[in-house]
């Protein structure tokens, strides 16, 4: 399915569902062993796994949230744990390849950034989002 908005924002499939529901079940099976577990566990020890459960589920959750937001001046890539703003101009190159889970960006100061929220596990429609990112980074460079 093609994306008929060239400024439509990057985000994963495969990967977003699988933190998310990943995120919830352990939410859910350390919350039910706090509740369940039989034996001398205090009040404090069930609220320290319930705690641990809701940090778990946090940071799983967190992997569903990658992102790259185009707009008519540059792009925001918002990644695990940095997000960062670009100009076009910074842009100089984007790779799907050499094996990387993600896009890659290559930018004029000779770093490179990933950006999470394009993956390979996405399949055709990650190379679709590959490419449409390609053409925003080659509309803007002209």
């Amino acid at each position: 399915m093609a994306r008929t908005d060239p400024y439509a924002v990057f985000r994963p499939r495969r990967g977003a569902l699988v933190a998310r529901l990943s995120a919830l079940a352990v939410v859910a099976a350390l919350g039910a062993t706090a509740v369940l577990q039989p034996g001398g566990w205090a009040l404090a020890d069930r609220a320290l796994v319930w705690l641990l459960a809701l940090l778990l589920g946090a940071a799983l959750w967190r992997f569903g949230m990658v992102r790259a937001v185009p707009g008519a001046s540059g792009l925001k890539v918002v990644n695990l744990i940095h997000s960062r703003e670009l100009e076009w101009a910074q842009i100089l190159r984007v790779s799907f390849g050499g094996g990387s889970p993600w896009v890659v960006l290559e930018l004029s100061d000779t770093e490179e950034l990933a950006v999470m929220g394009i993956q390979r596990a996405d399949g055709a429609f990650g190379r679709a989002e590959a490419a449409r990112l390609a053409a925003l980074v080659e509309h803007h460079s002209r």
